[in-house]
């Protein structure tokens, strides 16, 4: 009898899925802030440093390389060891880079610190959108769709905010944000470990590891017309999380530290205010049309608030394009979330991330490069024409037979 007691008491208590659900969620809102952070840094570093802009979004794009080698090589793990083991090694890891960016001293260690960022946040985000829908509850099919749409955006938006408010009226600008992230990290590693595994363990672990990106065949019909919307959406975002602020700068001459992270957080804020709105149609092609037409018609006004100097039109156009932004992240990841099968989850997940931040990232590396050859306002104003070019794309796409 006092063997069976000690047995019980020493048997760790789990948390319930409702609540497991919930931590997942904030979890999932807690790495894409904790990757935005440093953008409203970077102007800071530029003149402590003394770097030029294509430095600036070589170190935003190392971040993108670890994010997709991680997709690559551990974006299916957790649909064979599980979903904690994944999570906690994920969660330590971008602790050990926030300690990083906290210490930082020069342009080198920003360059680590952002690639170990990267290497964590891909092996966290495919297993917490599989998660999500593990966790999903019964009576609420859509829920998993809607935080999978709008944890990246309002994470990238929170994250900028508070660290933009932080530099500018906080102590220790280039510190603190990353101590606060460092303890918001440990407390998630303390709730993974009392969470339910919510996926069995099957074989093939280690075959998983070997770097392969492809879609089931029974997939592919429905998921390829979802590849241009990511293509647009993502690359906006990018050109946003890397130059949004020097643009600000540069361009308008807003040089407040605040307004840095308010570029960012106008545009993530209004897609994540979006997808909440739009929660309960999140499926259809409908949400994918408009996404398309508001990022196209959000690029054309700020393009001409670019062209016109007129910070009125850019801020106008950024909220257009964030709603667009919003309508289609939900979209096309409520479409992901149908299309799998649980021990699917995570490959195809991998899939649409590693689609979604080869535009995050390719195109910013590209403008940063054309910045510092043609200048900002040149370079956001030809980024603007190709993004309306894309999102028009998408129309297309998604009226295309499905076996082409």
């Amino acid at each position: 009898m006092l063997s069976q007691s000690l047995a019980v008491r020493s048997t760790p208590r789990r948390l319930s899925q409702p609540v497991s659900f919930a931590v997942i969620a904030v979890i999932a809102v807690l790495f894409p802030a904790a990757s935005s952070a440093p953008s409203p840094l970077y102007v800071v570093y530029q003149q402590q440093w003394h770097f030029s802009a294509a430095t600036l979004t070589a170190v935003f794009a190392v971040y993108v390389v670890g994010l997709i080698g991680s997709l690559l090589v551990v974006g299916a793990l957790s649909d064979h060891v599980g979903r904690r083991p994944v999570l906690a090694a994920a969660i330590g890891l971008e602790a050990l880079s926030l300690l990083l960016f906290a210490i930082a001293g020069d342009v080198w260690m920003l360059f680590v610190a952002r690639t170990l960022q990267g290497i964590a946040t891909g092996a966290a985000i495919t297993t917490l959108s599989a998660t999500l829908v593990d966790l999903n509850p019964p009576h609420a099919p859509g829920r998993a769709g809607l935080v999978n749409g709008i944890a990246p955006t309002g994470g990238l938006a929170l994250g900028a905010l508070g660290c933009g408010v932080l530099v500018q009226y906080g102590p220790a600008p280039t510190h603190l944000v990353y101590l606060l992230f460092l303890a918001g990290m440990l407390l998630a590693v303390a709730a993974v470990a009392v969470m339910p595994e919510t996926s069995a363990r099957r074989p093939g672990g280690v075959a998983s590891l070997v770097p392969r990106l492809g879609v089931p065949a029974r997939l592919r019909a429905a998921f390829y017309p979802l590849v241009p919307i990511l293509v647009a959406t993502w690359a906006l975002g990018g050109l946003y999380l890397s130059l949004g602020p020097s643009v600000a700068a540069g361009v308008f001459g807003l040089t407040n530290h605040l307004i840095g992270g308010l570029v960012i957080t106008v545009l993530c804020g209004s897609s994540a205010l979006t997808a909440f709105v739009l929660r309960n149609r999140q499926s259809g092609r409908r949400v994918l049309d408009a996404g398309a037409l508001l990022l196209a018609l959000g690029s054309a006004i700020t393009l001409a608030g670019v062209l016109g100097g007129t910070v009125t039109l850019a801020v106008v156009g950024t909220v257009v394009g964030g709603v667009g932004f919003g309508a289609a992240v939900l979209g096309s990841f409520g479409a992901v979330v149908r299309l799998g099968g649980p021990a699917e989850r995570g490959e195809l997940f991998a899939v649409a991330y590693t689609v979604a931040y080869l535009a995050f990232s390719v195109p910013a590396v590209i403008a940063g490069l054309a910045s510092t050859a043609v200048g900002l306002r040149t370079t956001a104003a030809c980024y603007a024409i190709v993004l309306i070019v894309l999102s028009g794309f998408t129309f297309v796409a998604q009226r295309l037979p499905s076996r082409a």
